[in-house]
């Protein structure tokens, strides 16, 4: 699978130069739709237009049907009154920009209902022409012929957005969908950041009892104590939380398999004792073996038993309903996520209490005072298109627009509504738009400056960061901001203070592995299960330290070796 990586990277950084050099006409913001190199119409399985003069963002001039099947979240009411999952913004502006119809076979709720309709689609051999699936999915799908083959697509038609940002994974997004040298889907690519899990902590209440952000595990248990005993809330009763932790069916930390977005999870307290669960990790022999069944882990789970049975953290870890029920409430004061918290569930917790200050902040430290986080594949959702389907360079024009006029949609209206979305970014979108952002506050760069391709919301947000951010520029409290608009404040305050920890430097560590094996497929749901119910009885003191010895015995017996062995020969291929 990995054998051709380097070619295929060489083979997009040159297309790469190549486009950008000579086709001004398809940067994004400036059109490029004219049909001038575009496609022949539907049906016929051969572009108009040689290969070094494809348009990626060409408008077929007869009309092209995709049948898609669709991810529907029944929470979701975003749509204007009249339209419809088949008639919105987005498939409007799709069939007037590209001539294509998209038409919904299928259907289904998110999360694992939609699994199991892809699942189940795969195994009638029953597919849409495009649909996006997971890893094991693929997998399964190229194992059984079900998928076309898109090299030779990808290299006519991506556009220099979309081929920048993959560029930019170090080979890991090809990596994921390479197969026997042949691209077997188009891999999404999301921020690093979402994989940086920060320590978000309400500094107004740091500032009330006269405490300094901890930096360490140990500085962290004392503040989170202080805040369950010292009520910061001033309502004279013992109703504080110090660390808020995950909700019943939630993660104790991020694993490969689910590398990133870990909300309310304790990843942090883990990787500050170089303790990296449910990730592969080189041991000293150079062989892989399993984060979960190294020893950092067991000392890790020592101190998370004595702050859960000290107080610090929440008593309702692992079986509280909601996990952001107590920082919307004002009742916590410390919890672990990503960038993008600012979104949710910080402005209901700013609503309620508008001098909530959250800030997020690169910590603990380890031991060697540094910040160590476990890092994500940058893609875990790929763009499947059928074997055999007549226009596969379709599913790049849809996403070559996606990328380039994303800006442009009211995003009131959720943008899974967009036929067969994945999500493009580039990996340091947050870090690079944090940096520019805060030169257009300084006044040596305009949004006109900032039109750059795969930093699609960067010019839209130069616009609108002065709304957001007050003065004085370079202090990110919360009473430096204006919440009169909810939505820009939301991603302002993401950027510059979800995202200030990412400017700072860290120790990144990646898991040599994020797909599953053989055995993984009939094993793995009861080996999580395992870990999961020991280290959470450790963590609650149901179970004795002890216990974690008995879990890594009972884990290799029960198909661990076995795994381990198949990671090891699957990292030579």
């Amino acid at each position: 699978m990995k054998a051709t990586k380097n070619s295929l990277l060489l083979l997009l950084a040159v297309l790469l130069i190549a486009l950008t050099a000579c086709s001004s006409t398809n940067k994004p913001g400036n059109g490029g739709n004219t049909n001038e190199g575009t496609d022949a119409a539907s049906g016929n399985n051969e572009p108009a237009a040689p290969a070094e003069t494809a348009d990626p963002f060409g408008k077929y001039e007869s009309p092209v049907t995709i049948h898609v099947g669709q991810a529907n979240d029944p929470t979701d009411n975003s749509l204007p009154q009249g339209d419809t999952p088949e008639n919105n913004q987005y498939t409007r502006h799709i069939k007037e920009q590209l001539n294509i119809d998209t038409k919904i076979i299928w259907r289904t709720a998110t999360g694992k209902d939609y699994d199991q309709k892809v699942n189940l689609s795969i195994a009638s051999d029953d597919l849409p022409d495009l649909v996006i699936v997971n890893d094991a999915q693929l997998r399964q799908m190229v194992k059984a012929g079900q998928v076309e083959d898109l090299t030779e697509t990808f290299e006519k038609y991506a556009s220099p957005a979309i081929k920048g940002i993959i560029e930019k994974t170090e080979g890991r997004a090809l990596d994921a969908v390479t197969f026997d040298g042949k691209m077997m889907a188009l891999p999404n690519v999301t921020a690093r950041g979402d994989a940086v899990h920060t320590m978000w902590i309400r500094k107004d209440w740091l500032d009330k009892l006269g405490l300094e952000v901890p930096k360490t595990v140990e500085d962290l248990e004392k503040v989170a104590k202080a805040f369950v005993d010292g009520d910061p809330d001033g309502n004279g009763k013992p109703d504080t939380i110090g660390i808020a932790g995950q909700q019943a069916g939630g993660k104790l930390y991020a694993n490969f398999l689910a590398s990133s977005n870990n909300t309310f999870g304790l990843d942090p307290i883990f990787s500050a004792f170089n303790a990296y669960p449910g990730f592969w990790l080189e041991g000293e022999d150079g062989k892989p073996v399993y984060g979960s069944i190294q020893p950092q882990v067991k000392e890790a789970l020592a101190k998370l038993r004595d702050m859960y049975a000290s107080g610090a953290i929440d008593r309702e870890l692992s079986i509280r309903k909601d996990a952001a029920e107590p920082v919307v409430s004002g009742k916590a004061g410390i919890f672990f996520g990503p960038f993008w918290m600012g979104y949710w569930p910080l402005p209901d917790a700013v609503k309620n209490d508008p001098k909530a200050n959250w800030q997020s902040y690169a910590l603990p430290l380890d031991k060697n005072g540094e910040f160590s986080p476990h890092m994500a594949t940058p893609s875990t959702q790929f763009l499947a298109v059928r074997k055999g389907y007549e226009n596969p360079e379709a599913a790049l024009k849809l996403m070559n627009l996606l990328v380039r006029d994303e800006a442009k949609f009211d995003v009131s209206v959720t943008l899974n509504h967009y036929p067969v979305r994945i999500v493009y970014a580039p990996v340091d979108e947050i870090e690079y738009s944090l940096t520019a952002l805060k030169e257009v506050l300084a006044g040596t760069k305009t949004a006109a400056d900032l039109d750059i391709p795969g930093y699609k919301l960067l010019a839209d947000d130069a616009a609108k960061v002065g709304k957001a951010k007050l003065e004085p520029f370079d202090n990110n409290d919360i009473q430096y901001w204006s919440t009169e608009d909810m939505g820009i404040w939301s991603r302002m305050y993401s950027i510059f203070v979800g995202g200030a920890p990412l400017l700072e430097k860290r120790n990144e560590v990646y898991s040599l592995v994020y797909s599953q094996t053989k055995t993984m497929e009939s094993r793995w749901a009861n080996l999580e299960k395992l870990e999961t119910e020991t280290f959470l009885k450790i963590i609650m003191g149901a179970a004795p330290i002890e216990s974690f010895d008995k879990f890594v015995e009972d884990w290799k017996k029960q198909g661990g070796d076995k795994v381990t062995q198949e990671v090891e020969e699957e990292i030579k291929e």
